[in-house]
């Protein structure tokens, strides 16, 4: 059988585009803000993880700009050999410090930090057991690492004890979640999740890739935010939201750091960070430490947004934090629904199965802290006139 005959028999996306309502791919033709331009047309952007709204501020590009004048365009190798800048270490080493962690280490994507981390840590013998909403590059990294993967009913703690209950007491474990949930926007429950690591002898990690820059005081994170910074032993982490970049990290002890620097093979044989995105990394995450006011507005708009959503009478499930779904549950009424809000200038993500379970399709929105209230309120209306 020819192995592409999956692909030629693939249509749903073809039907979807033939029926006027596919609704991925949108081109933009602006930087990506508040307000983008798409067909020409200027319009709101719900869809983004520019949390900090830092993407357009002058100083993040500049010093992409400068860190090319400097460096140049790439850095032509991994780090593990030729491509390692200092520029790396300065960040490696800020990053340690904001997280309150020994050392850092940074990787070439968000998705690929995943699959370095846990694919490295995690062998034949070992359990990871994983939350079953975490994302989807959580899930490939416990696929290549060839140990043994439970997955816990969402956020449910007697069910995580339940599994951690059976896995053997000289097998190596290590619980991973998600901090702030990418889809439903509801956050973990970290201090039950440390209790049970305590109590059945487990490791923590936290994804926070949507909780740094927005959960906690000072915009560190979701251990920060419950208190539990001393208790989380892996903090992951991208560049590519708040910290308006592109590329992801780990944080945790030094003798952790140093034995992925020699043991993850993601993190070997991959080129290193380009130069431009760890200095517009370095100095988002300097903006951060300087304004922590920016999660105080962020916090701002996205509360004004689920008051507007109530009062419309939109169901928006158990979200707490700027990602704020709109439920709209079918898949061909979410696809209906977002090309109308766009129509009328308001861009949001549609998200159904296999990003969410069948039948609880969403409209994903999100929220800056350089949206206006007159952007927030149009936005509001012109869901009121959709839905």
């Amino acid at each position: 059988m020819d192995i592409f005959k999956k692909c030629y028999d693939y249509t749903a996306a073809k039907e979807a585009i033939e029926a006027g309502i596919y609704p991925y791919f949108h081109m933009l033709t602006s930087g990506q803000d508040t307000e983008v331009m798409i067909k020409g047309k200027r319009t709101i952007m719900l869809g983004s993880n520019n949390y900090l709204g830092l993407t357009a501020d002058e100083r993040v590009k500049k010093a992409a700009k400068d860190a090319i004048d400097k460096y140049g365009s790439g850095c032509s190798g991994s780090r593990f050999l030729n491509g390692t800048l200092d520029a790396h270490i300065d960040l490696e080493r800020k990053l340690a410090e904001f997280l309150h962690k020994e050392a850092a280490l940074t990787f070439s994507t968000g998705f690929q930090t995943n699959l370095g981390i846990i694919s490295a840590i995690a062998g034949r013998n070992d359990y990871i057991i994983c939350d079953r909403a975490n994302h989807a590059s959580i899930i490939d990294g416990c696929r290549l690492s060839f140990s043994k993967l439970l997955k816990y009913k969402h956020n449910d703690m007697e069910d995580l004890e339940r599994i951690l209950k059976k896995v053997p007491d000289n097998k190596g474990k290590l619980i991973v979640t998600d901090g702030v949930f990418s889809m439903e926007g509801d956050i973990c429950d970290l201090p039950g999740i440390v209790k049970l690591a305590k109590k059945y002898g487990a490791r923590v990690m936290v994804d926070d890739a949507h909780g740094l820059g927005v959960m906690g005081e000072t915009g560190r994170g979701t251990a920060e935010y419950f208190g539990l910074e001393d208790e989380v032993d892996i903090i992951v982490g991208t560049f590519s939201k708040s910290l308006a970049s592109l590329g992801g990290y780990i944080a945790g002890d030094e003798d952790l750091i140093h034995y992925v620097q020699h043991c993850s093979r993601p993190f070997i044989f991959s080129a290193s960070i380009p130069p431009a995105n760890v200095g517009a990394a370095l100095e988002a995450l300097k903006i951060l430490e300087k304004e922590p006011e920016r999660v105080k507005r962020l916090w701002e708009n996205a509360e004004f947004m689920r008051k507007g959503f109530k009062e419309i009478g939109l169901s928006i499930g158990d979200s707490v934090t700027p990602i704020i779904p709109v439920m709209t549950w079918e898949d061909e009424r979410t696809f209906i629904v977002a090309k109308l809000l766009l129509e009328g200038g308001v861009y949001v993500n549609p998200v159904i199965s296999p990003a969410v379970k069948s039948g609880e399709a969403l409209l994903r929105t999100s929220y800056t802290a350089t949206h206006t209230k007159d952007q927030l309120e149009y936005a509001l209306e012109v869901f009121r006139r959709v839905l």
